[in-house]
């Protein structure tokens, strides 16, 4: 089976579709940092940062950058600590390596948008490309954690894969409601990811076992040690320290903002709201859990919680970009149907079912190849997913994904100032798709797409816009451009 038949299999061949990529016309990015570190701190950081990366250089491959960054620290981890656990022969430098590529991507990662706006190569595929790089990294993260805190494959390194892929959930489907990326005072893009640096460097400086101290056994905190279940450690008090914050601070502030986004709708559309949001992370914490915490599985029995976890944790990045999709577009909020089914479907065999009976109904190498088998096929959907996404908008956009084209194969600047829409600067000219109409510019304030099969000059451009203007004055009362090439089908 060829990778166009399978891609075709697996994914609508019309996905996305032409109405959701016209929706990309009214985008407007809007996003709050109340957080004081970046106020007076690192926005100083990250404008002195941008001028070391060249003007030719895309935003979305500062992104991927960082994102190749994290994925050298995790191949490290299966490199230097498969287990997970904290030894004296675990070189100290792997945590200084997590400390620093964790901090370079979350320096790109605000980066990027600032060489958009420096380049005038903002787009609504940036905002896409720079969330869903996230949402991959969440997973990253909380393997890095894991691994700097000696946690094994255990049950609080599950806990911390589940804090973050839920928190970050919550704050995109907020942002699919409120239209707005907010971070508070305090939030994890910035002080969470200060902290967790800076225990990276700790446990570099002091190793992952200093995570395993009880808190009884040192003088400062023995007195709050009494306080707290007995042979509490302080890789404890990090674990559930991030699920206290999540708690108390994040969650009920995502639920309120959503809350306060749909005051206008009936008490019962706002209520059906709340269902579509939380069922599809409840439903996936719940399948995750019952699959990794079941007594019958092999996960953490035979140290197999990092393989799951990056499939699952792919599978939660696909669910995370297509809400941002959905935002993007203004479609629908997604529903998974699909992910959320394979993922109950491995829980109930491996968890519910077994508990009922008393005994285990899939083996541990058959569970081991089930794990793998999800893993590959969570990697080829999401891939697949994710190249038609960039491909659709791309040309419909008529940008490319990586590359900024150079100024002498540009088309002809736009002078567009309305309100809520978006409009390129410049487009490639060079961006050859047979049948595929090309923007040019604007006239009477609305979008011209030309007809052309490629724009090779300015002059001729602006005598492709003289002629079509002509055309619809001529058209006068009869309509307009109703069924002429004003308007694309890409």
């Amino acid at each position: 089976m060829s990778i166009w038949k399978l891609r075709n299999w697996v994914i609508d061949p019309d996905f996305p579709k032409q109405e959701q990529l016209e929706n990309l016309r009214y985008y407007k990015y809007a996003a709050t940092d109340k957080s004081l570190l970046t106020k007076y701190v690192l926005r100083h950081y990250w404008n002195a940062c941008v001028n070391f990366f060249p003007r030719w250089m895309a935003p979305n491959l500062i992104t991927l950058t960082g994102l190749v960054l994290m994925m050298f620290s995790v191949a490290i981890i299966l490199t230097y600590v498969p287990d997970l656990q904290y030894t004296d022969e675990t070189p100290r430098w792997i945590y200084f390596c997590f400390a620093a590529s964790l901090w370079l991507y979350s320096t790109l990662d605000n980066v990027d948008g600032k060489q958009a706006r420096r380049t005038g190569t903002s787009s609504p595929l940036g905002e896409l490309f720079d969330h869903g790089c996230d949402a991959i990294n969440c997973t990253f993260v909380a393997l890095l954690q894991a691994a700097a805190l000696g946690l094994g494959h255990s049950g609080d390194a599950g806990i911390l894969l589940l804090v973050t892929v839920i928190g970050f959930y919550l704050s995109t489907a907020e942002e699919y409601y409120t239209g707005v990326l907010y971070l508070g005072i305090v939030n994890g893009p910035t002080e969470g990811i200060l902290v967790t640096c800076l225990a990276f460097i700790w446990s570099g400086f002091y190793g992952a076992a200093s995570w395993h101290i009880l808190l009884s056994d040192v003088s400062w905190t023995s007195g709050i040690a009494k306080y707290l279940p007995e042979g509490t450690n302080f890789s404890k008090v990090f674990v559930w320290g991030m699920v206290f914050f999540f708690l108390v601070t994040h969650l009920p502030f995502c639920m309120h903002s959503i809350y306060t986004a749909t005051s206008s709708e009936s008490v019962k559309r706002r209520l059906t709201i709340f269902v579509n949001v939380l069922y599809p992370i409840v439903l996936y914490t719940g399948a995750v859990s019952l699959w990794m915490w079941s007594p019958y599985s092999i996960i953490f029995e035979q140290n197999h919680y990092i393989l799951f976890s990056l499939a699952v944790g792919i599978m939660f990045g696909m669910m995370a970009s297509n809400i941002i999709l959905a935002h993007l577009t203004k479609s629908p909020f997604p529903s998974f149907t699909g992910i959320l089914g394979s993922l109950w479907l491995m829980a109930f065999l491996i968890g519910i079912l077994p508990s009922v009976i008393g005994k285990r109904i899939v083996a541990g190498q058959a569970e081991h190849l089930a794990i793998w088998i999800y893993f590959i096929i969570s990697v080829i959907v999401y891939g697949i997913w994710s190249s038609m996404v960039i491909d659709g908008f791309c040309r419909f956009l008529g940008i490319r994904c990586l590359v900024i084209s150079q100024p002498d194969q540009r088309a002809v600047p736009s002078s567009s100032t309305s309100p809520g829409l978006f409009l390129y600067d410049f487009f490639p000219r060079d961006y050859r798709i047979e049948g595929v109409y090309r923007y040019y510019g604007i006239w009477k304030k609305n979008i011209i797409f030309l007809n052309i099969d490629n724009i090779c000059s300015i002059e001729q451009a602006q005598e492709q816009d003289s002629l079509l203007q002509s055309q619809e004055e001529g058209a006068g009362s009869s309509g307009g451009r109703n069924g002429g090439s004003s308007y694309s089908t890409f």
